[in-house]
């Protein structure tokens, strides 16, 4: 039988009808969206979608197009989406990331700073204070 044919008795109450349409291009739309997502597991979930959609909304096809167009077309909106929440929650990611990064940076100017601050006010003590310091911070003994 037709998609076409097949779709109309889904329409009549044979979900039957829609699982051999379905099995004809699962394989196929699949492969379609992991070209978009890049994630077999992903195409598999929007695939599941796909399903839903046309069962929470079989009155909207329009049977004088292909019910393949269709499906392609309904997936490919989907796997789309897909990508979109994806790169929001990469963008995230990259600002947290970069956010940690400014953290460590701070921190190593900080650092830095103090680092010189300390060898100022250290350069401006009596010279024996000076030693005194070296050595106690350097831990070496001079013989």
């Amino acid at each position: 039988m037709k998609d076409k044919e097949l779709y109309q008795e889904f329409l009549n109450g044979n979900n039957e009808a829609l699982n051999k349409i379905l099995e004809r291009y699962k394989n196929n739309l699949i492969y379609f969206i992991s070209r978009y997502t890049k994630n077999i597991e992903a195409s598999e979930d929007i695939f599941q979608d796909v399903v839903l959609y046309i069962l929470e909304k079989k009155e909207i096809y329009n049977s004088k197009y292909s019910f393949k167009t269709y499906l392609y077309t309904i997936a490919k909106s989907r796997a789309i989406n897909y990508i979109k929440k994806e790169k929001k929650y990469t963008n995230i990611e990259t600002i947290v990331d970069s956010y940690a990064d400014t953290k460590l940076l701070e921190e190593i100017i900080f650092s830095n700073e103090r680092q010189k601050k300390i060898k100022e006010v250290i350069g401006n003590l009596k010279t024996d204070y000076q030693i005194v310091l070296y050595l106690t911070r350097n831990r070496r003994i001079v013989l």
